[in-house]
């Protein structure tokens, strides 16, 4: 079976000025999710939308900046970071949801995505059950599943994230295997992609996992899913591009920042280097 390749871009939080600890140095904020939407929206052009989408996650002030700047016919869809595990419905709770950010409302403003799962989000969620003194490993993915149902009601796809951890390594068969089956119950193929985010690789002084891992991840993966699509998370980048479009079961990447070393940061020119490298590759 060949799957559409998906390319995606999760800015994060790197809309944050440098003078507050950021790394934005392309836009002011206000400005910020338009500028990256013009900057690449006509370059993508030049690729068959049939046989490649562009995905992009914003964090939430700033799409309805991005969906602005969208043009007629631009290859760029734009996603969320995230919903929550409720949400409005007729006849029901029309807005009581100070802080969170439902689906409904996602897509009230145009997006079409949304990443669910990211490591950033489940550390942040183990770390609130283990303050209330929870000891219940697949909590985090019986809520990110909740998460998962109200993104698909609502319409929007999901990329689904999962990775183990270094403590969970010698285990990341089962560890997988539990995320996905907990954190994907009750949704249809078709709703949802998965992105293979091997945790205990990413980050600053640690070692990228090589191609035989991340090539026998992703067959784990589509056994488990009967199929998904995956597309690797742990960060597409220039020097790897090569690499993982050779890998017949990754069917796309997860792009976040672009320049690791000087001016670190996302950039669009880079971004744009990264797409034409693993595409063309």
């Amino acid at each position: 079976m060949i799957f559409i390749k998906n390319i995606y871009l999760n800015l994060k939080r790197f809309d944050i000025p440098v003078e507050f600890g950021g790394v934005n140095r392309i836009a002011p904020p206000l400005d910020w999710g338009r500028f990256i939407i013009r900057a690449i929206q006509e370059p993508l052009k030049r690729y068959d939308c049939e046989n490649v989408k562009f995905i992009v996650f914003f964090p939430e002030a700033h799409i309805p900046g991005a969906i602005t700047a969208l043009c007629e016919n631009s290859p760029v869809k734009i996603g969320c970071q995230s919903v929550y595990r409720e949400d409005t419905a007729p006849g029901g709770n029309f807005g009581a949801f100070t802080t969170f950010r439902t689906a409904n409302s996602m897509i009230a403003l145009g997006c079409s995505s949304a990443i669910i799962g990211h490591c950033e989000e489940r550390r942040n969620l183990t770390g609130i059950l283990q303050e209330a003194g929870a000891d219940d490993a697949d909590a985090v993915d019986r809520i990110l599943n909740m998460q998962a149902l109200c993104a698909v009601r609502s319409g929007l796809k999901v990329l689904f994230c999962v990775g183990e951890t270094a403590e969970q390594h010698d285990e990341w068969q089962e560890t997988l295997r539990k995320q996905l089956e907990n954190g994907l119950k009750g949704l249809d193929a078709g709703q949802y992609s998965v992105a293979s985010e091997p945790v205990w690789a990413i980050g600053p002084g640690k070692t990228p996992p090589g191609r035989d891992y991340i090539q026998l991840a992703a067959q784990f993966i589509k056994e488990v899913t009967c199929g998904a699509g995956i597309v690797y998370g742990g960060g597409l980048k220039k020097d790897n591009a090569a690499m993982l479009a050779s890998i017949p079961d990754i069917d796309g990447g997860l792009i976040a920042l672009t320049r690791f070393t000087g001016e670190i940061g996302f950039y669009p020119d880079e971004y744009l280097e990264i797409v034409q490298t693993y595409l063309e590759a």
